[in-house]
């Protein structure tokens, strides 16, 4: 309609030299944009390079050395010695087709949970816009003898493990994440209210590196949530039609960088988490009652840990050894510990019956990344050895799982996603598209749109 309106105008000028001068002016618009935007990336590409000029230290004290490259979604992921490009490769070749297996055995797809609780920070008032969305957990379990682990407690959570009578155990095959229609003002207050509790803490108002990493654990889980929510949405409620919101997709995680760049952060500390406790993990005890397969959960788990494509392309997915430092690290820890436990907390004000279970879940298998990286000094020490409830490797194990699978659809429908913002017809996905194109494209289109609305 913009292209129409200006047409009528240019028809309606009497003036030849009106018209150059609108030509001319027009060439110098677009020219200046054009070396603007030049400009802009040339700025950013070189202070992009010199910010990530950074080395980590290996576990066989061997310098990484990684690719400076740090362009939009291209290059060095922050905070690690991995790049996008070897994320996503790895992660379609041996990550996801893995996980997906593994969190369907008997062990890793029963999660104990307290569904009913009271919120401790305010009466919950908030209604589903799906009348049954409240009621919508399957409690439905196949006949299981559930051997659980030593019940230990994380510093990083706040759920009782030993409040057995209260806690019950759901199938989570049958209850996938997914669009409820818990939204509103009760949904908003939940983010809100854990963006708010992670706000800087420092007197300078200013965020210290643990509380950005904190930041970005908190944005990448959000993301990667509404990733599934808008890859499983309610298209229709009245003929009960279900499919992907390429539309929510885009609204909410794609047209923002930082968002998608977070949630390859998170992927990678989780990541990191499992593999440093792989002697630990590897030689545990999945026991669910069914020796067969139980089997292959142990065997599944050992391909994962043990894979080499996997340590020759990320040995070290998030060096966490940098963080803590200074003779102020205590403290630190113990206030950001006290914030993690507060958004724990935040779980039991979910309205939404299913969004709680994979709230708790999710927010539980981060506290788990969070205790094997931070918790233990070193995981091989006697006197303070790693252990872990149940509940927390299957936490964990699924945690990585909805991660890598949001990578996998980000990845898959971006092509998709690019045509839609061009406003043209959608095409089957097409694998491992640049997205940093399209994300580059939603920088310059919100730069047009707001030029247009000048004008």
């Amino acid at each position: 309609m913009v292209e129409d309106e200006n047409m009528k105008n240019d028809n309606m000028m009497s003036s030849s030299t009106r018209k150059k001068n609108k030509k001319t002016w027009g060439w110098r618009m677009d020219t200046g944009i054009e070396i603007l935007v030049i400009a802009v990336l040339v700025v950013v590409a070189l202070a992009s390079k010199h910010s990530y000029n950074f080395s980590l230290l290996l576990n066989n004290h061997k310098i990484c050395s990684c690719s400076q490259d740090s362009s939009e979604l291209s290059g060095i992921i922050e905070d690690s010695c991995c790049d996008y490009e070897t994320v996503n490769s790895i992660n379609a070749e041996v990550l996801n087709p893995i996980l997906e297996q593994l969190v369907t055995t008997s062990f890793f797809r029963y999660f104990k949970v307290k569904l009913w609780c009271d919120c401790p920070f305010w009466l919950d008032d908030g209604m589903c816009m799906l009348r049954d969305c409240s009621d919508t957990v399957d409690r439905t379990l196949d006949t299981k003898t559930f051997r659980g682990w030593i019940a230990v407690d994380n510093p990083w959570t706040n759920d009782d493990e030993t409040d057995n009578d209260e806690m019950t155990y759901v199938n989570l095959l049958l209850n996938p994440e997914r669009y409820t229609g818990y939204t509103g003002a009760s949904a908003r207050r939940i983010w809100d209210a854990i963006y708010m509790d992670n706000s800087p803490k420092q007197p300078s108002g200013e965020s210290c590196q643990e509380e950005k990493v904190l930041y970005k654990l908190i944005s990448g889980l959000h993301s990667s949530i509404s990733i599934h929510i808008a890859a499983d949405y309610l298209l229709d409620v009245k003929t009960n039609q279900w499919g992907e919101n390429l539309q929510v997709m885009y609204d909410r995680v794609l047209r923002y960088p930082d968002r998608v760049k977070n949630l390859y952060f998170t992927y990678l500390f989780v990541l990191r988490a499992l593999t440093k406790a792989s002697d630990y993990l590897e030689q545990a005890e999945y026991d669910s009652g069914d020796h067969a397969e139980d089997l292959k959960a142990q065997s599944l788990m050992r391909q994962l840990l043990k894979n080499p494509k996997l340590q020759d392309a990320c040995p070290l997915p998030f060096d966490e050894a940098k963080l803590w430092q200074g003779k102020n690290g205590p403290e630190l820890k113990q206030q950001i510990q006290k914030q993690f436990r507060n958004i724990s907390s935040l779980m039991d004000c979910v309205g939404c019956e299913k969004c709680r279970l994979w709230g708790k879940l999710q927010v539980f298998g981060l506290g788990a990344a969070l205790n094997i990286l931070f918790s233990v000094e070193d995981i091989h020490n006697k006197a303070q050895p790693l252990q872990l409830h149940r509940n927390e490797v299957i936490a964990l194990v699924n945690l990585l799982n909805k991660l890598s699978e949001s990578i996998r659809i980000v990845n898959e429908k971006a092509s998709s996603v690019e045509r839609l913002m061009d406003g043209l017809p959608l095409e089957p996905p097409m694998q491992n598209i640049n997205l940093g194109k399209i994300l580059r494209k939603s920088v310059f289109n919100l730069k047009y749109r707001s030029w247009m609305k000048l004008r």
